[in-house]
């Protein structure tokens, strides 16, 4: 998909743009730029692309408002990038419907990683099984989890919450965002189910449940779950 996928870069540092350019290019992208939100709205309608990169910082309004107006009718991945590097920004950003947040500075590499991941679950996200780590196979479609021949049973609510994690595989989902989508939106603020239900989860997934390496905890965040790249 990198061959042909478009991206914008929304960000107002020249430098910046020159950089991710150069970086996305390299990566076998093809790179739009706008440097302000304004631009940066038009050209993510104009020009649809396969994906946003977008500051916060911009001189004519918020990042999050630019983010906020692209949700309104794209699904397209977003990944925020700013300097902004509190709980409650990232926090903020996700449950507006970013798909990741990166603090500057990066690393360029990491960048086109998480372009990538997030391209290729905006791509089909349940049309072939999971692998993750310790011979995990989630399979979407079946609804069903293995390690190896033997099949691990899951509880509705623990194959729900599963689901969402692997449908979303890479990117931190907020305690809220996962309260919303497995619970529903009454239960937003009970942020005690989600320790419970990915605590039985590792129970039955980890080699290790002391030190988990597939539902990592985001702290103060919420939870992302780690696959075999």
């Amino acid at each position: 998909m990198s061959a042909e996928a478009t991206v914008l870069v929304i960000d107002d540092e020249i430098q910046m743009r020159r950089l991710v350019k150069m970086t996305l290019e390299a990566g076998g992208f093809r790179v739009l730029l706008a440097e302000s939100g304004g631009e940066g709205v038009r050209r993510a309608g104009t020009d649809r692309p396969d994906l946003v990169i977008l500051d916060l910082g911009l001189p004519d309004m918020d990042g999050m408002n630019v983010l906020q107006n692209i949700r309104e009718w794209s699904t397209r991945p977003v990944i925020v990038v700013s300097v902004r590097n509190t709980e409650q920004d990232i926090v903020q950003a996700l449950d507006a419907g970013a798909d990741d947040y990166l603090t500057k500075p990066y690393r360029p590499g990491e960048l086109l990683a998480r372009v990538r991941l997030a391209l290729r679950h905006r791509a089909d996200p349940e049309a072939e099984p999971h692998l993750l780590p310790d011979g995990i196979l989630v399979d979407l479609v079946a609804r069903r989890v293995m390690r190896g021949s033997q099949e691990i049973k899951l509880t509705a609510t623990e194959w729900s919450l599963l689901a969402l994690l692997v449908r979303n595989e890479g990117r931190v989902l907020t305690h809220a965002t996962i309260l919303r989508e497995v619970w529903g939106p009454a239960f937003a603020e009970e942020s005690q189910y989600t320790r419970v239900y990915v605590a039985a989860l590792r129970k039955k997934l980890e080699p290790d449940p002391g030190r988990p390496r597939i539902i990592i905890t985001e702290s103060g965040v919420g939870y992302r779950l780690k696959g075999i790249a």
